[in-house]
């Protein structure tokens, strides 16, 4: 069949990409860990922290517990749980403190009806429709030679980038709330939220990496598959 051949749109685009997704995820875990091993000078715990932010925004209602795995921490608005990795629960390192301020961001966002928030639900339904029927639509419309359900898939995937997308000023806005707490409150020391901060942004680059991946390979089926003809 004409249509699979070697990918050059894939090694020149997403590969690329791909790489320094990586390389981010590497620099996020080695900053973290870096951070995890330096305990702030007041001793408060993750959860400790997490409380603060939620007293400093008003918000009520919501539970603070423990969970497993490391940088699994998030926060679940249905249930109105701030899950905190087991390091971060306890733990009184300055990334345990900067991630569980972080979440708590999260939560002070859904009260406050963060509109960012709002539009991202919006999005998500679409997104999820998508990333299970782009590709095999796609793949329909080549087999079948029909172009129009072509671009269909491909306009269902690029909901995927629209949701990376939608995501970052949700999470930066997080990480800013986590920051000015810790500074307003004095949690940490100027040293200390100086290294929170690296956390935080080497976690905030984790999402433009994922927003790259997403705009690189819907490049790639725009450019593979959006220009064909019907037969």
């Amino acid at each position: 069949m004409p249509y699979f051949y070697f990918d050059y749109y894939y090694l020149i685009l997403v590969v690329p990409v791909l790489i320094a997704s990586m390389i981010i995820q590497a620099k996020l875990k080695s900053t973290y860990s870096r951070f995890s091993a330096i305990g702030n000078m007041r001793g408060i715990t993750g959860a400790q922290a997490a409380h603060i932010v939620l007293n400093y925004y008003g918000v009520t209602g919501v539970q603070i517990v423990p969970g497993s795995g490391t940088l699994t921490d998030h926060y679940d608005p249905r249930r109105k749980v701030i899950v905190l990795s087991e390091g971060v629960y306890n733990g009184s390192s300055i990334a345990a403190v900067g991630v569980a301020c972080h979440e708590a961001g999260h939560a002070a966002q859904h009260a406050e009806g963060y509109l960012p928030i709002k539009i991202r639900n919006t999005i998500l339904p679409v997104c999820n429709i998508g990333s299970t029927l782009s590709m095999p639509l796609l793949l329909v419309g080549l087999f079948i030679g029909y172009t129009p359900l072509v671009w269909i898939g491909i306009g269902l995937f690029g909901f995927t980038a629209l949701f990376q997308f939608a995501t970052l000023p949700v999470e930066f806005n997080a990480s800013n709330r986590a920051i000015n707490v810790i500074e307003a409150n004095g949690i940490l020391s100027y040293e200390e939220a100086t290294g929170a901060k690296k956390v935080l942004k080497a976690a905030a680059l984790t999402y433009v990496a994922a927003l790259a991946v997403s705009v690189a390979n819907l490049l790639r089926l725009i450019f593979r598959f959006g220009g064909r003809r019907r037969r």
